[in-house]
């Protein structure tokens, strides 16, 4: 299972720095993690960055927790700009950590997307948080994150609540598949 960017402690880094945040958006990610992890049974899960958001806090006590309940699952990092906690709390988790690119052909596993796509990998990474704005027959419009496959790269969807959007404008090859509360819908 790929996931990318959920930003876990965010809320908290956000709350501590003055900032109105909603509440239960640490809830809400291991949760939909739970669900997932129910309904998929994956062997191991892959975080393509971001998997914390910033320094130390309890979030990361909680996530050692949510882990160590799941021994039969795999779980590891490929770091990205976000993963700043000290290398020790890394390497004394039950979480495999990768320096970017981990290469496991065919494909190539990034947190921000390869400047150079390779020609011998499909390159999965996060980082952008991708989303579309959907217009209705009226002046309506929904925006919704959404997993962007283009030629030779994938960019997902950030996991975590409380992220943000950034904008994609899919190429006429591309696909896109939009994230609708359970599902997930080509556009």
């Amino acid at each position: 299972m790929l996931l990318a960017d959920l930003h876990l402690g965010k809320g908290e880094h956000f709350s501590r720095n003055g900032m109105a945040v909603p509440q239960g958006v640490q809830d809400d990610n291991f949760s939909r993690l739970q669900e997932l992890l129910e309904e998929f049974e994956p062997d191991r899960v892959l975080f393509l960055g971001d998997l914390f958001h910033s320094h130390l806090n309890d979030t990361v006590e909680t996530f050692a927790v949510f882990i160590s309940t799941h021994p039969e699952v795999s779980f590891a990092l490929v770091m990205g700009n976000h993963d700043i906690l000290p290398q020790a709390l890394y390497n004394n988790s039950q979480l495999a950590i990768h320096q970017p690119p981990l290469r496991e052909s065919p494909f190539i596993f990034t947190h921000f997307p390869l400047a150079v796509p390779d020609p011998d990998f499909y390159n999965f990474y996060g980082h952008l948080h991708p989303g579309v704005k959907l217009r209705g027959s009226g002046k309506e419009y929904l925006k919704l994150p959404c997993f962007h496959f283009g030629p030779s790269q994938a960019v997902l969807p950030a996991f975590g609540a409380f992220t943000g959007l950034a904008l994609v404008k899919p190429r006429r090859e591309d696909r896109v598949f939009v994230v609708v509360e359970d599902e997930v819908l080509e556009v």
